[in-house]
């Protein structure tokens, strides 16, 4: 897509710090990284949501972002990592490119995902939810 700034990396047109490249994906470093180490993995294809990556694409996606994030634990000498995917805008999705981000971690790092827990009213709520889920589940 040629609006598009992941799709501008990819090609060349805007540089960046490229950590692997292959056929199928692209790992770049984050220019606004939560921590240093921060590492993009994106399809080489345009495609705006996860839901439409094909799967081999997307299995390279996830094995390259594992690797990588083994490769920060090393490098930086950190005992864990996130990997993280937003897809749609609500979910904050910024670039509407897939990417998967690896967000190296430290215990001490001070970030947080501030993720708030919430209960269902009842488990026929949560039943209920999960048989829309399961009628509206496509491979």
């Amino acid at each position: 897509m040629s609006d598009c700034i992941f799709c501008k990396i990819v090609n060349g047109e805007i540089p960046s710090t490229k950590i692997y490249e292959d056929e199928l994906v692209f790992a770049f470093m984050d220019i606004s990284p939560i921590n240093p180490g921060h590492v993009l993995v994106i399809p080489k294809e345009h495609h705006v949501s996860c839901a439409s990556i094909p799967e081999e694409t997307a299995g390279r996606i996830f094995h390259i972002a594992s690797r990588v994030g083994v490769a920060c634990k090393r490098a930086l000498d950190i005992p864990g990592f996130n990997l993280h995917l937003a897809d749609g805008s609500c979910a904050g999705q910024v670039v509407m490119h897939a990417h998967l981000h690896v967000v190296p971690r430290d215990p001490e790092d001070g970030f947080r995902w501030n993720w708030r827990q919430t209960k269902y009213a009842s488990d026929a709520e949560r039943e209920s939810i999960a048989s829309g889920i399961k009628e509206k589940f496509k491979l």
